[in-house]
């Protein structure tokens, strides 16, 4: 069996995803929690509603930007 992956970068770093792997399955794959970061996918916010229906090209670009609070 062939899998097919593609290429991504997640924050600067290379990482291969298979190609059919939707941005809410790469945060879960990484363990991030949805409600406490924010999602660039080239060079756009997605909403979190968004993330299920995201996908990626080979070469896309991800910036995950985990909140921190505090007082």
């Amino acid at each position: 069996m062939n899998t097919i992956y593609n290429t991504i970068f997640i924050n600067g770093q290379a990482f291969n995803c298979y190609i059919d792997m939707s941005l809410q399955e790469l945060l879960q794959y990484l363990e991030f929690e949805s409600n406490s970061i924010v999602v660039e996918h080239n060079s756009r916010i997605i909403h979190s509603t968004e993330f299920d229906k995201t996908f990626f090209k080979s070469q896309d670009k991800v910036e995950i930007i985990t909140i921190v609070g505090g007082g």
